[in-house]
């Protein structure tokens, strides 16, 4: 069906540089002619809504969120109405806008627009997310740096968009939600694909750094070396020639060096790393070395990782660097088996307890075993890794294509009419998302949703 989608059979020039030509019926309107601000204040009874960068507008559950909240004065959030558009003014080039799902409240920092007759807001929320548009969003917004650019209504409103018909917009609306869930569907099955490949990557792991290397295609733990009791709760038994050892005696931590969005270059010579592996790419580096990097924050916490070279290790990642007389491999292994991320302290969001971690046991091998264990690993788990990394790839490629598609039915470049005509009646369920779109890197990098910002910051 998406396959044979075609162009509209006739365009004309939309005057505006990027869209360029649109479908013959349809026109080029500004913002202000499709919505209307809505700056409604004074109705602290309604629940509070939040923004997301990636998952819209819903309703904050403050019980299940993990998170403290320290409310400002409730009088002064402003309401938002089932269907209204709402936008973060300092993330909106991110695409933070979303409908809103219920009545509600929404921070002073945010934009409430309300659409006007002839307008269907999912129709322009699609549109607002792409990449073209978020590019124009840019252009228009106002700041001292670019990462903190702030589109007031203002200049909002003066944005120009194309404006199918209404009932043009509710097809193609249609057609969107079908194909994103179509799409969804197989993201979320190649992930589940993948956490099922971790976990027994991670059971080769844990095996290897527990209990030593198989026995010869056994595939079992080896039965010739004598055990002993580790008294390290987690852990177990260990082989009886093995050490138990603090985390410090064999390492040192830091955390990593700040680093804005502006500072991070495509064409960078040194990779710049988070809690997730590489963010980017930069001009300077702050390492040079074999190092392990642990994630820091949130969601991340705990991630294990590989840096070796100059690199550039961001305040979201702990470094730790070992002492000689340690295999790095090895090393890396046995952080991965200790679910650090349970070693967090508790606040606005998850950061790791570095002195902590730094205090823990762990089964310590001798050198050669460490060598032989890490050799192991490799052998087991490269199949596995290699089938990890293509099907991430396919993953991406769908992303990938989703984008593409969103972005040339909204601009106009396929006419879907004729294959939402032929759509079947769907019953609307709620989409769970795919993993990516949980988690945001920017400056946080564990940051799903923009906490609801001061008052102040509406008026700067």
């Amino acid at each position: 069906m998406i396959a044979d989608l075609k162009p509209y059979p006739a365009y004309k020039d939309s005057g505006v540089p990027w869209l360029g030509k649109v479908p013959l019926t349809w026109v080029i309107a500004r913002n202000g002619g499709l919505f209307v601000q809505r700056n409604e204040t004074g109705f602290a009874h309604l629940p509070i809504l939040e923004v997301s960068l990636k998952t819209g507008v819903q309703v904050r559950n403050f019980d299940e969120s993990g998170r403290k909240q320290v409310m400002s004065d409730r009088d002064k959030y402003k309401r938002a109405s089932k269907g209204d558009l709402a936008y973060n003014m300092m993330r909106m080039w991110q695409g933070a806008i979303g409908m809103a799902p219920t009545n509600g409240l929404v921070s002073p920092a945010y934009v409430v627009a309300r659409p006007l007759r002839g307008v269907e807001p999912r129709f322009f929320l699609y549109l607002f997310r792409t990449d073209a548009y978020m590019g124009e969003v840019d252009k228009f917004s106002h700041g001292i740096v670019k990462d903190r650019n702030r589109l007031y209504w203002e200049d909002f409103k003066q944005m120009p968009s194309p404006v199918p018909p209404l009932e043009e917009q509710s097809a193609i609306v249609r057609f969107l939600d079908h194909a994103n869930r179509r799409i969804r569907r197989h993201i979320r099955a190649k992930q589940k694909l993948i956490k099922l490949l971790e976990e027994q990557k991670q059971a080769i792991i844990h095996r290897a750094v527990t209990r030593g290397l198989p026995s010869t295609g056994s595939g079992q733990a080896t039965t010739n070396v004598r055990l002993k009791p580790s008294s390290v709760e987690w852990l177990g038994d260990v082989p009886e020639h093995w050490e138990i050892q603090r985390l410090k005696t064999l390492c040192k931590m830091r955390s990593g060096d700040g680093i804005t969005a502006m500072a991070i270059e495509p064409a960078g010579d040194y990779p710049v790393y988070g809690g997730n592996g590489v963010r980017g790419y930069t001009s300077s580096f702050t390492h040079d070395g074999d190092f392990v990097l642990i994630g820091r924050q949130g969601a991340l916490c705990g991630n294990v990782h590989l840096a070796r070279g100059r690199f550039w290790a961001s305040e979201h990642a702990v470094v730790a660097s070992l002492s000689s007389g340690y295999i790095l491999e090895w090393f890396a292994a046995i952080l991965m088996v200790m679910n650090l991320n349970q070693y967090s302290v508790a606040a606005a969001q998850p950061g790791l307890a570095v002195e902590r971690v730094l205090n823990l046991w762990l089964p310590v091998p001798p050198t050669d075993d460490q060598r032989r264990i890490a050799s192991q690993i490799q052998d087991e788990t490269s199949n596995i890794n290699h089938v990890v990394v293509c099907t991430q790839r396919e993953i991406d490629l769908l992303r990938e294509y989703r984008t593409r598609l969103i972005a040339d039915v909204v601009t106009g470049k396929l006419d879907v009419r004729e294959a939402t005509a032929k759509l079947p009646d769907e019953t609307e369920e709620p989409e769970s998302l795919d993993e990516a779109e949980m988690t945001v890197e920017g400056d946080d990098e564990t940051e799903g949703t923009d906490l609801d910002a001061e008052p102040e910051e509406a008026e700067a």
